[in-house]
């Protein structure tokens, strides 16, 4: 008989962490680490360390230097995308447990921290260990918000079981459980919001650590490239950022689509009669600015100056 099951910890007794801070030294001497464990740590704390706490500014102020473009806005909330390539509220600044009139950024290069972090411990206590650097973060579609890896050391941070089957034989074929996330989840059920537990040991998963001197691809293998996910905007701002066709703004939206999935959207347009060309679409009829927005968002551009009467069009990257 076999059984599975892991363990998870947050030591108490950090006290509060600053610039120059050696995080290694703060935690080793409150856990006993074991080859194939993995030690958790939250951003913010790996940036208080490394001197990422502005002062005398607000999260709204700092927010366009943490900003690469802006995904969507609703209210007081701004979405963005990070230089990390990470899409979060505020850019993942924050401004709590920490000093008032002040604000905390994410770290640099958060794999890094982890790479540094985990090379420290092997240092000092001989063992393997893996190292995930945590934020939190909301998700599209459900309230609330939940950790995820910001950064990763030593891990193997997403599971590959495409091409295997289940036990009723069904094949698998695009799972693939980002398990540096549910490594950040259940690491912030042990550490708590406000239990000043910044450090946190899950134990049990030593399959999913690396051999020492080979720290993987890094959380930033988690992050899809511009283009690539489904949501590169806001509903709202997709709108926009189609009516005003800048090329600036093409690539969230993706790769050109196929000539027959651009056709048969443009033939919802009333008026409109689409044929395909030997290079392209062909639009004849139909209100020419929303053609010229269809075609934007769908990876397409108006070859030419365009008009109501006719619209020849081809793929933006030819």
């Amino acid at each position: 008989m076999t059984t599975s099951g892991i363990e998870v910890w947050a030591p108490d007794g950090v006290g509060e962490v600053r610039a120059g801070d050696d995080l290694a030294a703060l935690v080793l001497p409150l856990v006993e680490l074991a080859d194939g464990d993995v030690l958790v740590v939250t951003s913010k704390v790996v940036s208080k360390a490394e001197g990422r706490v502005v002062s005398g500014t607000t999260r709204e102020e700092a927010l366009a230097g943490e900003t690469v473009r802006v995904v969507a806005r609703r209210g007081p909330t701004t979405i963005v995308r990070t230089r990390h390539g990470l899409t979060m509220a505020a850019a993942g600044i924050d401004a709590s447990n920490v000093e008032v009139g002040s604000v905390v950024l994410l770290p640099l290069d958060p794999d890094d921290s982890a790479r540094r972090l985990r090379a420290a411990v092997r240092e000092r206590t001989g063992r393997n260990v893996g190292v995930v650097v945590t934020d939190t973060a909301g998700r599209a579609w459900r309230e609330g918000q939940t950790d995820i890896a910001v950064g990763a050391a030593g891990l193997l941070v997403a599971e590959d079981f495409g091409g295997r089957v289940d036990a009723h034989g069904n094949p698998l074929v695009v799972t693939a459980p980002a398990v540096a996330d549910e490594i950040a989840g259940v690491a912030e059920l042990a550490s708590g919001k406000l239990g000043a537990r910044p450090f946190a040991v899950v134990r049990g998963r030593a399959d999913l650590v690396l051999a020492p001197g080979d720290d993987g691809p890094g959380a930033r293998a988690l992050v899809r490239p511009e283009g690539g996910d489904l949501f590169g905007y806001g509903a709202r701002e997709a709108v926009v950022r189609a009516v005003l066709g800048d090329p600036a703004d093409q690539a969230p939206f993706g790769s050109p689509v196929p000539a027959e999935e651009l056709a048969a959207v443009l033939r919802l347009l009333p008026g409109v009669e689409v044929a395909a060309t030997e290079d392209g679409v062909s639009v004849t009829g139909g209100p020419a600015e929303a053609v010229a927005a269809l075609a934007f968002a769908h990876g397409w551009r108006v070859d030419g100056a365009g008009s109501a009467v006719e619209a020849r069009l081809r793929p933006a990257t030819t």
